[in-house]
């Protein structure tokens, strides 16, 4: 949790378009390329988004979270509704590149001396969160449209911590029964 803080006052320090491209993406758990394809008049005023999913062709909504909602707010104050939210500076209102994308969140994760971190990063944080606050498999499953809980459950790390857990937790000493 202090490591996903980090990351973004690190990102805030040096740029609010990333900086708010990695706080929506741990609040959304949508993927990077559905996250670019916002526009400002997207979210302005919304308790949720609408979204066609690029890669499974399905509508779907997702609200917006409390906590994200006034970033989203701060953030487009003064933009006008049809620039794009994830603004590239080298092309008149086209959104970042994937690949742009990609390099903000290595430059972080770099950073904090963290490797393998790419634009799936914040969909698993979010998974990975929620599921720790929660412990409802099934509702992730459907936020991510998994075919089944077990493909959830290893996409946010969960099922690596268990067994981790349970290595650790290996004994072949006597226990003392009380």
């Amino acid at each position: 949790m202090d490591l996903v803080l980090d990351v973004a006052d690190y990102l805030k320090s040096k740029n609010e378009r990333d900086y708010v491209l990695f706080i929506f993406g741990i609040y959304t758990g949508l993927r990077i390329s559905d996250i670019l394809k916002f526009r400002v008049r997207d979210v302005r005023d919304k308790d949720a988004v609408y979204i066609r999913e690029k890669k499974t062709g399905k509508e779907k909504r997702f609200p917006l979270n409390h906590e994200l909602k006034p970033v989203i707010r701060d953030y487009i104050q003064g933009k006008e509704d049809f620039e794009y939210l994830f603004k590239s500076p080298n092309f008149p209102n086209r959104p970042i590149s994937r690949q742009q994308a990609y390099n903000i969140l290595s430059e972080a994760g770099a950073r904090f001396g963290i490797s393998g971190i790419g634009t799936h990063t914040l969909r698993k944080t979010f998974g990975y969160h929620m599921y720790q606050q929660t412990h409802d498999a099934v509702t992730l499953k459907e936020i991510f449209n998994h075919a089944d809980i077990s493909i959830t459950l290893r996409y946010i790390g969960i099922n690596q911590d268990n067994k981790d857990k349970a290595i650790k937790g290996l004994t072949f000493k006597k226990r003392k029964h009380g």
